[in-house]
């Protein structure tokens, strides 16, 4: 998970992880459903005590934005109208594919349509 620390901003530690994860989720980085690494994973991976990434996680929790599966880890919290855009999206992407087969193209040249619609192209 890339998360970038400013120690010298003044601005908590755990509020910036808690931050950086909660624009990942809001970006589409992190799904609903994703797993996120466990507290001490993430804190070995930026240097931190397990307890400041804790924080955090304990933060975007009672944000509902993750929830905690017991032994089988934390994830992206898939609420009902996040579950609900998610269907609506695949729905149009599913309908997409079908029209581009039955117009003749490829994977290759659907993918390429998309990544330049999603650049705005």
């Amino acid at each position: 998970m890339r998360i970038r620390l400013d120690h010298g901003s003044g601005v908590p530690l755990w509020t910036q992880v808690a931050d950086a994860i909660a624009r990942l989720i809001e970006r589409g980085r992190l799904l609903p459903g994703d797993r996120l690494p466990s507290v001490r994973e993430l804190a070995l991976e930026l240097d931190l005590a397990p307890n400041t990434v804790a924080r955090a996680y304990r933060w975007l929790r009672t944000e509902g934005r993750i929830e905690g599966r017991g032994r089988h880890g934390t994830f992206v919290s898939a609420s009902a109208a996040t579950r609900e855009a998610i269907a609506d999206l695949r729905e149009a992407a599913e309908s997409y594919v079908r029209r581009a087969r039955r117009l003749g193209f490829g994977s290759e040249a659907a993918r390429r349509e998309v990544e330049r619609a999603l650049r705005g192209r």
